[in-house]
């Protein structure tokens, strides 16, 4: 009988562990499944008849039962995160307006810093690649981002 409860108890813990921590059909539901039909199996050959079906509606209840709990969204609403993140960007309080010239420190592939006086900023290029040291305008704000476009023809296309 050990056994029996043994394979009902490991099928449960897998089938558990399939539902809620590796989601999906895997490894882990196939051998719940497994062990629980294993423990079925074991009580029909080793034990009775009236075991054996005892053992399998037990297997059944449970395997409802679990079905049911998984379902209710109650369930669901206990395990999922419930805080919600409120918080934006610290937005930099850069001087820079379209129009203002500078100077990149980095490559920009389309990303990478200018400098505009004492500040340095990471912009976006608008067209090409812009080698370090070329000279570059402002052309837009938006929010945090700011595009640039190259003064010169040190532009990569």
């Amino acid at each position: 009988m050990g056994i029996v409860i043994s394979l009902i108890i490991i099928g449960l813990l897998l089938v558990f562990a399939e539902v809620l921590i590796i989601p999906g059909v895997g490894v882990a539901g196939i051998l719940g499944i497994a062990a629980m039909a294993g423990s079925c199996v074991y009580a029909f050959m080793e034990m009775s008849q009236t075991a054996g079906i005892i053992v399998t509606a037990v297997n059944a209840v449970l395997l409802v039962l679990i079905t049911v709990w998984v379902l209710r969204a109650k369930t669901w609403q206990r395990l999922a995160l419930q805080t919600n993140i409120d918080s934006k960007a610290i937005v930099p309080e850069a001087d820079v307006v379209p129009g203002t010239i500078g100077i990149t420190v980095t490559r920009l592939a389309p990303m990478g810093t200018a400098r505009f006086g004492d500040l340095r900023l990471e912009v976006t290029a608008r067209e090409g690649i812009i080698d370090p040291g070329v000279e570059v305008e402002v052309v837009e704000v938006d929010g945090i981002k700011v595009y640039v476009a190259a003064l010169t023809s040190n532009v990569i296309e």
